[in-house]
């Protein structure tokens, strides 16, 4: 199991390492130059000379090789650099809004595990009858409405009914947790009715397709109640391509929250990543994508390290 980890981290360095290649020098090729939109935007004028020197001082006259290295030998040493617009750290600017994203992405997530689980299963081992028909129409809605759709919904509901809006401050959770919860559980519901509506899919195809299997019925024929075959010798391998999908939509939403943040007033990463994309901040942005790049390629591990512990075979093949 060991041998099998180490592999799997040894891959992510060649991957992220690509993530920074790429997204250095793209960002030097997309239009905009963040020096004039930032001098230029009380709209006075400013000479060249005063560009150019403003230029010097962020480093942006020097080669593109040179930036590249300096950045490459600032992500060794976990160094993100200065943001060219505020003026103040990146590591900063991301940690005072990470901590919502993530515990917004972590109860979207179990949100959706507890509801997509036990309905998924429901729906296939009662295949083609109401139940199976109402749990489809229920995840198929949650795949056509949009988050931040249904968000405003659940803003207005809670108007229009208990003429109550959930706080527009944020407070942070060991400050105070019944405010902090009353906040986010709106948001964690609305993206995870989604959530829940993904993986209820997948969990439902996984199971039908396990049911028809040559264990399955070995293990009718031995006169194996029908629970303990569901439970131990489906359900085992039917959460596999589920443990995948649930992997990749928890990464997704570290950085894939904007609209929803913008409609529950909530300063997360998404709108940290249109703010920094609007300005041209280069070194804001490389710093978002690599934390997102860090993002899925770990839960890209932790999901082939769970494979490895449901299924034998992946862990000594």
């Amino acid at each position: 199991m060991l041998a099998y980890a180490a592999r799997r981290i040894a891959l992510m360095i060649p991957t992220l390492l690509g993530v920074a290649l790429i997204t250095f020098f793209m960002l030097r090729v997309v239009p905009g130059d963040i020096v004039e939109v930032k001098m230029r935007s009380d709209g006075g004028y400013v000479t060249q000379e005063l560009l150019a020197s403003e230029r010097a001082r962020l480093g942006l006259d020097r080669p593109l090789v040179t930036q590249f290295g300096d950045w490459m030998q600032g992500l060794v040493t976990l160094d993100l650099g200065t943001s060219m617009w505020t003026g103040r750290p990146v590591a900063e600017e991301i940690g005072v809004r990470i901590g919502l994203t993530v515990q917004v992405a972590l109860m979207a997530a179990v949100i959706a595990v507890l509801i997509a689980v036990p309905l998924g299963t429901i729906s296939a081992l009662f295949r083609d009858t109401w139940i199976d028909y109402v749990a489809r129409i229920f995840t198929i809605a949650g795949l056509a409405v949009p988050s931040f759709w249904l968000g405003m919904l659940i803003i207005l509901g809670l108007l229009t009914v208990f003429h109550w809006s959930p706080p527009v401050t944020y407070t942070p959770f060991f400050e105070s947790p019944l405010k902090n919860i009353s906040q986010l559980i709106w948001p964690a519901l609305a993206v995870g009715y989604r959530y829940a509506a993904v993986v209820a899919r997948m969990v439902r195809s996984s199971i039908i397709e396990v049911m028809k299997e040559d264990y399955i019925r070995t293990a009718r024929a031995k006169g194996v109640f029908e629970r303990m075959v569901v439970a131990r010798h489906a359900m085992r391998n039917a959460l596999l391509p589920a443990i995948t999908v649930i992997g990749l939509e928890f990464a997704f939403l570290i950085g894939g929250l904007v609209v929803t943040e913008q409609v529950f007033n909530l300063n997360g990463i998404g709108r940290l990543f249109v703010e920094a994309v609007s300005r041209s901040d280069f070194i804001l942005v490389q710093a978002l994508v690599m934390l997102l790049a860090v993002v899925f390629v770990s839960m890209n591990l932790i999901v082939d390290m769970l494979y490895g512990v449901l299924d034998p075979r992946v862990r000594h093949g």
